[in-house]
């Protein structure tokens, strides 16, 4: 009866930059956008796995640490770690900390996008 998790929302200030931000950095492209001021996006990965991108209200945004509790960030799967690390890289990426290695070959690393959301770049090579 449950599928799945079909999207991850995420509230941002301006939302037509950060739609545009995961499709130039990430590859996403624009499944949807409503004709709304400021609009919402539903943007899509390659393997069709989507965020959906929301006006955020006025309030100041409190930056999280990586324990903090409840949703804490967005894993994004690449096939070819380094070549997607160095693409970010090259595109002036904020990076939190070093890229490591986790066991059985997993290859992490956490960054920042647009608007300060924490993002978490995955190579698995053997799906759990």
């Amino acid at each position: 009866m449950f599928k799945g998790i079909e999207h991850f929302a995420i509230a941002a200030k301006n939302t037509d930059l950060l739609a545009q931000w995961y499709c130039e950095n990430l590859g996403f492209r624009i499944a949807h956008k409503n004709e709304k001021k400021p609009p919402t996006y539903f943007i899509r990965g390659e393997e069709g796995s989507m965020l959906e991108i929301i006006p955020a209200n006025e309030k100041l945004k409190q930056l999280q640490d990586l324990a903090d509790a409840g949703p804490r960030h967005v894993a994004i799967s690449v096939n070819d770690f380094d070549k997607a690390y160095n693409h970010l890289r090259s595109r002036g990426t904020n990076f939190l900390g070093e890229p490591r290695d986790a066991s059985g070959g997993v290859r992490v690393v956490f960054f920042m996008d647009a608007e300060q959301n924490i993002i978490h770049l995955i190579s698995r090579p053997n799906p759990i």
